[in-house]
């Protein structure tokens, strides 16, 4: 499942409130089966990106909360009237096997999955969703960041109208 994208779109963030608009843009177009995973260096906005992400859905249903990194927990979850969200942090992961105790199979089939770090299980990651958004964050100075979003599956139609 991992082979080409379908759709590639390059952005420009120049500020963590254009991170943040890019989230809430991701927030309107997620669904159940869903897979978004963040790659990019320690600072590059992966958590920034998600948890605007969570924020923006809960907030189109009238909720809010905190939206800790999963850095410790390894896994939160949110859950709204619409979706049930999950937010991986795979940092402190050593071995893949180690994935199966975090259930995140289950939770693409329930909702919509998001994982910092899957570089820690690739082969295991691209294999929970063929609805797969992979989004790379580079941070190019301080501030600023670039992002690439390689959309498969359903993810490639809904690239093409994203806007921030």
């Amino acid at each position: 499942m991992d082979g080409k994208p379908a759709a590639i779109l390059e952005l420009d963030l120049p500020s963590e409130a254009a991170t943040r608009r890019l989230g809430a843009a991701l927030a309107r177009l997620v669904a159940s089966g869903d897979l978004l995973l963040l790659r990019g260096d320690l600072g590059a906005g992966k958590t920034a990106l998600a948890r605007a992400l969570v924020q923006s859905h809960l907030g189109q249903h009238g909720l809010a909360g905190d939206v800790p990194s999963p850095t410790f927990t390894l896994v939160q979850t949110y859950e709204s009237p619409a979706l049930l969200v999950t937010h991986v942090d795979l940092y402190r992961i050593e071995d893949p096997s180690e994935l199966r105790e975090l259930g995140l199979a289950e939770a693409v089939d329930e909702g919509v999955v998001i994982v910092e770090w899957p570089e820690r299980a690739e082969r295991e990651m691209q294999r929970l969703s063929r609805d797969r958004l992979d989004i790379s964050l580079t941070l190019v100075r301080e501030g600023m960041r670039h992002a690439r979003l390689e959309g498969f599956g359903s993810w490639a139609a809904r690239l093409e109208g994203l806007t921030i």
